[in-house]
């Protein structure tokens, strides 16, 4: 009977210290953050691009589709902040637009790859045995292959859309996040309220869903923040190549693509120089934050 009415305590003090542990965490991650200008300062700028992105009709006055032939390539003025390209479109409409795509697109694709790589790597770290064998197997064999290459390919052979690449970028990329959550997972299920939740005869999804993956989550936004800005770097560069979003809707790669000419890139700067800002001060902004919650949530860092 003693023995009987222990366990339960157990279990109860095991799980009042992951709660402890979990708000000390929390507030420990949160002073860390802080004390990262760069994260803050990337914070900032991202919060700006969404924030144009979300408000885009309303912060431009002209529409980022209409070609005006009478006012090509003009250079910035008073009535087109940041100028036309050769078709007479208004460059700051288009790269507001623009900004709506290129961050839907890192934001969707890492969406598809974290779920897929976090829902093999839980089964693959807490069952084990031939079921970890199979999917690992199966992941280095997708790795082995040259990414960029690959998706390139296969967006060749499916037909550039902005869907296709989101949905190629997503379906390729979860490798990696595989074998982070597998990892950790490892590690969990050897701890003692994961013990203390069989021992009360849990089924393995609940504990993987209620126990393990709240504590892996950190981690895991780590990766989404960092594998967004390559998601943006990548379909940028299909846009460039002509198999990412197609014209005449506007991302910041197929404007760098229309402005290649080498009489444009000498004569008309402000052809080009706004969406490879735009470029760079995304994925910058996006890996400062990176970096940020890295170090926010490395236990090898001082408080």
């Amino acid at each position: 009977m003693n023995q009987q009415e222990s366990a339960p305590r157990e279990i109860s003090k095991s799980l009042e210290a992951e709660q402890k542990q979990s708000h000390f965490f929390q507030s420990r991650f949160w002073r860390r953050y802080r004390r990262h200008r760069l994260a803050l300062i990337g914070t900032f700028i991202l919060l700006v691009l969404v924030g144009i992105a979300v408000f885009a009709p309303l912060i431009t006055t002209h529409d980022p589709l209409k070609v005006n032939m009478r006012d090509t390539k003009e250079p910035p003025n008073e009535i087109y902040v940041l100028g036309t390209d050769k078709a007479g479109r208004d460059i700051w409409a288009r790269l507001a637009f623009a900004s709506r795509i290129s961050l839907s697109v890192g934001v969707v694709s890492v969406s598809i790859y974290i779920v897929i790589g976090t829902l093999l790597g839980a089964i693959a770290g807490y069952y084990g045995g031939l079921t970890d064998s199979l999917i690992m197997r199966f992941t280095d064999t997708v790795m082995s292959f040259p990414g960029l290459i690959i998706i390139i390919t296969v967006v060749s052979f499916v037909g550039p859309s902005i869907y296709n690449t989101m949905l190629v970028i997503g379906l390729l990329g979860w490798p990696g996040t595989c074998r982070l959550v597998r990892g950790q997972v490892l590690q969990l299920r050897e701890m003692e309220f994961i013990e203390a939740a069989r021992s009360i005869g849990s089924p393995g999804p609940r504990i993987i869903l209620r126990h393990i993956l709240p504590n892996v989550v950190p981690y895991l936004i780590v990766v989404a923040t960092l594998g967004t800005a390559s998601a943006i770097l990548i379909e940028a560069g299909l846009s460039f190549l002509g198999l990412g979003v197609q014209p005449p809707t506007p991302s910041w790669g197929n404007m760098l693509n229309s402005a290649r000419q080498l009489t444009l890139l000498e004569q008309f700067p402000h052809l080009w120089l706004p969406p490879g800002f735009m470029i760079a001060v995304t994925v910058l902004s996006i890996n400062f934050i990176g970096d940020g919650l890295r170090d926010a949530l490395d236990p090898r860092m001082t408080l």
